[in-house]
């Protein structure tokens, strides 16, 4: 298998979603997604032997957002990104706008959080305190802010594919993961203040999350659809795929470019149900307290606006 320069020659079978999937591991992809799992589990364990609860939902969108990356970066499936334009996409899809979603929604910082030790003197840093540092650092509240992510998410895609620098990346298996890793970070940082689930430098309201939310999407439609619509092959990379599978380089783009266009649909549609059930859930929360304060002081709001109306009517007669 030769992944060097742009005559990338691969001796591959005619590309078929059974032999697609072939376990063909990422090393370092294979390792960070093992690590992963490890941790998140040590961290439910920890709670669950001092007697807290951790919801089981929040450790399945976990698994299933580490999975999600293994499958598009630990699989056979890696093999054929670096020699098909819409294989690549859908890796760079997945890995930047489906894992980060289903990640987050797992609350890897909450879970954290609560469950490493803090420090044993006072005064001292323990990894909790760390961590604290960390989340309130002026370096995060920069990286996580909307007019850093939103601009770095739109780079990601026509600063990197337009220009040689994807091409440089492409050359070797090192550059492609290292490509992966970057959409993955993008996508976290990007979806992070978003989602809203783990605590964070910035936390806006739900009407400003669905406007960071939207402000990003349409440039990955535009994206889609300029690869979509282009006469000839716009990236070096994969303008000579190999002859044994059978695909026209020109064909192969306009199947990425509509992968990419769809892909801009499908998060936007998982962020808003999940802002939405959170908007309802603070809702509900709101109300109960409201109705607790007004058990325990006997509704004296009411009473008040009761006594205000009863005066203006006198007033008025």
């Amino acid at each position: 298998m030769d992944h060097s320069g742009h005559g990338m020659t691969m001796d591959l079978p005619p590309f078929t979603l059974g032999r697609g999937l072939e376990f063909s591991p990422d090393p370092f992809f294979l390792i960070a997604c093992l690590l992963g799992l490890a941790l998140y589990g040590w961290g439910v364990l920890r709670l669950r032997r001092r007697g807290d609860s951790w919801p089981v939902s929040r450790t399945v969108f976990f698994t299933v957002g580490v999975l999600s990356v293994a499958l598009v970066m630990c699989t056979k499936l890696n093999d054929y990104g670096m020699v098909m334009f819409s294989v690549h996409m859908v890796q760079h899809m997945v890995i930047s706008m489906l894992s980060p979603i289903v990640l987050l929604l797992g609350a890897p910082v909450t879970l954290a959080l609560r469950a490493l030790p803090v420090a044993s003197r006072r005064g001292s840093k323990g990894p909790r305190e760390l961590l604290l540092a960390l989340l309130h650092s002026r370096c995060l509240r920069i990286v996580t802010h909307p007019a850093f992510t939103i601009p770095l998410f739109i780079a990601s895609l026509y600063g990197l594919y337009f220009t040689p620098l994807f091409d440089f990346l492409m050359e070797s298996g090192t550059g492609h993961a290292a490509m992966m890793v970057h959409f993955l970070a993008v996508g976290l940082v990007f979806f992070w203040p978003i989602m809203g689930v783990d605590p964070g430098p910035h936390r806006p309201g739900y009407v400003i999350r669905m406007l960071e939310l939207f402000a990003g999407m349409p440039f990955h439609a535009f994206f889609g659809i300029a690869l979509m619509m282009a006469t000839e092959p716009m990236i070096k990379a994969y303008e000579n795929p190999p002859a044994s599978l059978g695909i026209d380089a020109l064909a192969d783009q306009n199947a990425a470019g509509g992968i990419a266009w769809a892909f801009s649909e499908i998060p936007s549609v998982l962020v808003l149900i999940a802002l939405v059930f959170q908007w309802y859930r603070s809702e509900q929360r709101q109300a109960k307290r409201l109705d607790r304060a007004a058990d325990r002081d006997g509704d004296k709001e009411l009473q008040a606006y009761n006594a205000y109306l009863a005066s203006l009517q006198t007033r008025g007669r």
